[in-house]
């Protein structure tokens, strides 16, 4: 028995499985819905805590205005709120990036600096988030005339497509702590200063 690809081919040909096909034995058809059952209690599930995540965002200013911020969503700002607080344990913006992780290692010797890959240290479920949170707003920000617009498309010349997501997850730590530190509202206009 050939099952396809895919949550949604799969969960059509379960219930085709189900309803009746000869094929499928009955204590096998008992299993599949069994199955089915447990699937759709955990989406349920899942439905429930992603409601509660976007309550909570709603509520709280400071995740309200993380979520402002290209790239950062629910999850990620209550992820970033729950690790980092207000930000008050960073002096300056570069420090949150670097404990994330999404800063180059460096390794200097003989007054040559050689800059390496990002160092992969601190908390690497927040730096996974914001990877992705990158990967997913960079085609919406390259398409935008504005400094980061530009900026992304200067790096995409030099650079490969998986760097330039790193350099934007990056960037958008530190305009997070930005808006963290400042307690103000993310302005789109001054994306340069970040």
């Amino acid at each position: 028995m050939v099952l396809p690809k895919g949550r949604v081919n799969l969960m059509r040909r379960l219930e085709e499985l189900m309803a009746g096909d000869p094929a499928v034995s009955a204590r096998s058809s008992t299993l599949l819905a069994d199955l089915h059952d447990e699937w759709a209690g955990l989406d349920q599930r899942i439905k429930a805590y992603d409601d509660e995540l976007a309550a909570l965002t709603r509520e709280d200013e400071q995740a309200r205005r993380l979520t402002t911020i290209p790239g950062i969503g629910v999850i990620n700002a209550t992820a970033l709120l729950a690790a980092i607080g207000d930000g008050s344990a960073f002096a300056k913006a570069r420090d949150l990036a670097a404990w994330l992780g999404l800063t180059p290692r460096q390794h200097s010797t003989g007054g040559k600096t050689k800059l390496l890959g990002i160092s992969k240290r601190g908390n690497g479920y927040l730096r996974k988030q914001l990877i992705h949170g990158a990967r997913a707003a960079m085609p919406h920000l390259v398409a935008k005339p504005n400094p980061l617009g530009t900026w992304l498309q200067t790096m995409l010349t030099r650079a490969h497509p998986n760097v330039v997501v790193v350099a934007l997850a990056a960037k958008l730590a530190r305009i997070a702590w930005a808006v963290l530190h400042t307690q103000k509202d993310f302005d789109r206009h001054a994306l340069a200063a970040a």
